[in-house]
């Protein structure tokens, strides 16, 4: 049977479409074939990092990579699942399958303000918010 081709893309790709990957790939298991990306790639935020390894998962070795990229070379993606508002409007439509877009719509860690413990907390709370939108997708989606 042919994977379920999913793209997560938010601005960065240095947090939200990484953790959202990452989950993916770990609950989905070998249903699905995964991607994140973003609108300007930066480097995959620390705190990023830190929280997934809470949780076993590690994304520390991540590249964060250009969703234009995917687009230009032609990739072909069953779901875009958007997890910003910019993302959400500036994506390109990808081509070919009949691809279903997407919306989710979370807080960006770059904004996030405080001490570190703080911003750590933030994105704990943002880590398991994507991890319920993920396990309710693969729910969605058997």
């Amino acid at each position: 049977m042919e994977k379920i081709k999913v793209l997560f893309v938010c601005t960065h790709n240095a947090a939200r479409s990484q953790i959202a990957e990452a989950f993916l790939k770990s609950i989905g298991g070998d249903k699905f074939e995964v991607y994140s990306a973003g609108l300007e790639p930066k480097t995959v935020n620390p705190l990023a990092i830190e929280t997934m390894k809470e949780v076993g998962i590690d994304i520390s070795g991540n590249k964060t990579k250009s969703v234009f990229d995917f687009y230009k070379q032609g990739k072909l993606f069953h779901y875009v699942i958007s997890l910003c508002e910019e993302a959400r409007q500036q994506c390109p439509i990808f081509p070919g399958l009949v691809t279903k877009n997407i919306h989710w719509n979370f807080e960006d860690p770059a904004e996030f303000q405080g001490s570190y413990e703080e911003k750590i907390e933030k994105m704990r709370k943002l880590r398991e918010q994507i991890k319920f939108e993920v396990e309710k997708f693969i729910t969605q989606t058997q």
